[in-house]
């Protein structure tokens, strides 16, 4: 029996999916964390650094939400703060500079609405996320790994290709906060899921993304030998392309398009 939307959120949001970095740790060697946005401080939703993909150097963002109680309360539950997203995006200047890939997992319900987090500008920060990885000159690769909620997730997906694995959400609210909206009611949010296209074959469908990621042998080596191959043969194509700035351009104009 096929899922609805929402029990696709349900699982998205399981507290027993691999975060990111799972992903990382299984699929990079020699990951070296970085810290910082050298403006504010750091930001442990927001995990980023540089590692290696089958030999070759990369820089590696994940929004991370932690398994137990005690990681996910650390890592703010996958909400980032404004300096996470100006930590992302000076990661990502750096790989500009040096000519490095950049592969971005999320998992996010949305980025941290908190009054410090607007006082220090999160909106502002979201916004040259977008604006800047829209022209970054290297290769860009993001995916949805679980939860992809509102602009705290788009501002790690203006990527050349932007994936997701086959039981997570990608949308521009959460059903219960649509659904507290519309109807008033949070308990409506089965409802609501159901109306906002938010799974992986309703994004393919829309052209917001390239590419389902199948799920079998979720966390165990051929999943993420699975994915570490994906990524480098996207990366090779990629790196072949003369216009990516172009042609990025090209792919967001045409979400939408009637």
């Amino acid at each position: 029996m096929s899922q609805t939307p929402y029990e696709r959120v349900k699982l998205a949001r399981s507290s027993g999916r691999p975060t990111g970095l799972d992903y990382i740790n299984n699929i990079f060697k020699g990951f070296m964390e970085f810290h910082g946005d050298r403006c504010f401080g750091d930001d442990p939703a927001i995990v980023g650094g540089i590692a290696r993909l089958n030999g070759s150097p990369v820089t590696v963002i994940a929004i991370e939400k932690g398994h137990t109680a005690k990681e996910r309360a650390k890592r703010n539950f996958g909400a980032p703060h404004p300096e996470g997203y100006r930590k992302a995006l000076r990661l990502m200047k750096q790989a500009e500079k040096f000519g490095r890939p950049v592969v971005c997992f999320i998992d996010t319900s949305g980025a941290y609405c908190g009054v410090g987090a607007e006082a220090r500008g999160q909106g502002q920060a979201i916004a040259e996320n977008l604006l800047e990885m829209s022209t970054l000159c290297v290769p860009v690769i993001s995916i949805l790994i679980g939860e992809g909620g509102s602009g705290g997730a788009l501002a790690l997906a203006v990527a050349d290709r932007v994936w997701m694995l086959q039981n997570a959400v990608y949308s521009a609210i959460s059903p219960e906060g649509c659904a507290s909206i519309l109807w008033k009611d949070a308990g409506q949010a089965e409802s609501a899921a159901a109306s906002l296209k938010l799974t992986a074959e309703d994004a393919r469908s829309l052209g917001v993304i390239e590419r389902i990621l199948s799920e079998n042998e979720i966390g165990q080596k051929p999943f993420y030998d699975r994915i570490r191959d994906l990524l480098d043969k996207e990366f090779q194509a990629l790196s072949r392309d003369p216009d990516l700035v172009g042609g990025r351009y090209e792919r967001f104009r045409r979400i939408g398009a009637v």
